[in-house]
């Protein structure tokens, strides 16, 4: 049998498709390396992601909930018109919503893309929706150029969809089918389906805000930052770094921390909840009698914060969203020893990350920012990604040269180099 490596190889030069051999692009050469560096194989089915009325409930509480009408005019009657179906997927690859002709859906059902499966790159391999979340941009992907042998008659065009506040991923909007599926203008349709509701979500959020309904009625930045900024309602104010501390703690447990808990936070095994309860009373008057409950310490309002959306980031897997997102470490001046915790917990997972992605361009981004100029084992994965002809590889072997000379490895560094 052709190993997995002999397989790649062949089909990264070339791949038939309509009894024709056609070039592969390099957004699908980089698909699969990934498909393969998760370890899937190519008879992989597409997992299941709810049980029982798990799928109900939480698509029901989903922000795609209030727009999947619309996205079914726009384009679920069209994928009805063309024996095709369309999905609305969360920001994780998970199918909420496959609508279509019920012979449609029973061919849809037979490669389990149906509601509830999990159709995320790193669970399936090479797929429009799955593939338009990784790299955050509308794809699509025709016949052959899927990884898996199962999904190959059917071609697919999808495109991420953002909030418009935020500018998070909420999710997904996709059409599979045929050679209909395949045409420009299927992904002209997906872009636009998009599009339109993006602007009807936020059209909603406008809605909700004249009504008296803000949403998330405190937004906390720390990331890169000294202090923390908090927004509460349409007041900016700049916390004092004992303050920013707080607010970050007090985000990280939604369910509220006692006061010796807090302490304990803040300044380790010393008892201080004398001060901290003068602290809690500055803070809020500052922010608002109505904002902050004691007994237990906890924010009354719905909150959102900068490196929690991170972090959320790197749960469904979307490392490009998570480094737009990373403006630098957690309160870098802090030394409350929960806070440290925090900011090493969430610099050390977008740094895995980026040492396994197979992304060059989302390695360099890394290696372009604050938290990853220095990183050594950074800069040499991106080396071993970039092609000796790019532009880049100059400068990159010199910050290899560079750092592994700082750390006192130059003498190995230029073997290894000139190796490559």
């Amino acid at each position: 049998m052709e190993s997995i490596d002999r397989w790649l190889h062949r089909r990264h030069e070339e791949f038939v498709e309509g009894g024709e051999k056609q070039p592969v692009r390099g957004l699908v050469a980089a698909s699969w390396d990934r498909s393969v560096a998760a370890g899937l194989r190519a008879d992989t089915a597409a997992p299941f992601a709810f049980q029982g009325n798990e799928l109900a409930t939480y698509r029901a509480e989903h922000p795609l909930s209030a727009v999947f009408p619309m996205l079914y005019d726009v384009l679920g009657r069209a994928a009805v018109d063309s024996d095709c179906v369309m999905a609305v997927g969360d920001s994780g690859g998970r199918l909420l919503w496959v609508c279509g002709r019920p012979d449609a859906l029973r061919a849809a059902d037979g490669i389990h893309f149906s509601e509830g499966a999990w159709w995320a790159e790193r669970q399936v391999g090479t797929n429009a929706l799955g593939t338009s979340l990784e790299v955050t941009a509308p794809v699509q992907i025709r016949s052959a150029e899927h990884f898996t042998v199962l999904v190959q008659p059917w071609s697919c065009a999808a495109a991420p969809i953002y909030d418009p506040d935020t500018q998070r991923v909420l999710g997904v909007v996709d059409i599979t089918g045929g050679a209909d599926a395949s045409s420009p203008q299927s992904l002209a349709l997906v872009r636009a389906a998009a599009r339109m509701a993006e602007a009807e979500l936020g059209r909603l959020t406008i809605l909700r805000k004249l009504n008296g309904d803000t949403g998330y009625r405190v937004r906390i930045s720390a990331l890169g930052r000294p202090d923390a900024e908090v927004r509460v309602d349409d007041r900016d104010l700049r916390l004092s770094r004992r303050h920013s501390d707080i607010v970050v703690l007090l985000a990280e447990h939604p369910e509220g921390l006692t006061a010796e808990e807090l302490s304990d936070a803040l300044y380790g095994e010393a008892d201080h909840r004398s001060s901290l309860r003068g602290e809690m009373t500055r803070l809020r008057a500052l922010l608002g009698a109505d904002v902050l409950d004691s007994r237990p310490y906890r924010f009354r309002r719905d909150i959102a914060a900068d490196w929690l959306e991170t972090a959320d980031d790197l749960d469904s897997h979307l490392l490009s969203s998570a480094l737009r997102r990373y403006a630098g470490p957690l309160l870098p001046q802090s030394d409350a020893p929960a806070v440290v915790a925090v900011r090493n917990r969430l610099e050390n997972r977008m740094r895995a990350d980026v040492l396994r992605t197979h992304d060059v361009d989302l390695v360099v981004a890394w290696t372009r920012s604050y938290a990853g100029v220095n990183d050594l084992s950074a800069w040499e994965h991106q080396l071993t990604l970039l092609s000796p002809t790019s532009p880049l590889w100059p400068s990159t072997q010199s910050e290899v040269r560079r750092l592994r000379a700082d750390y006192g490895l130059s003498e190995h560094a230029n073997r290894d180099l000139r190796r490559r």
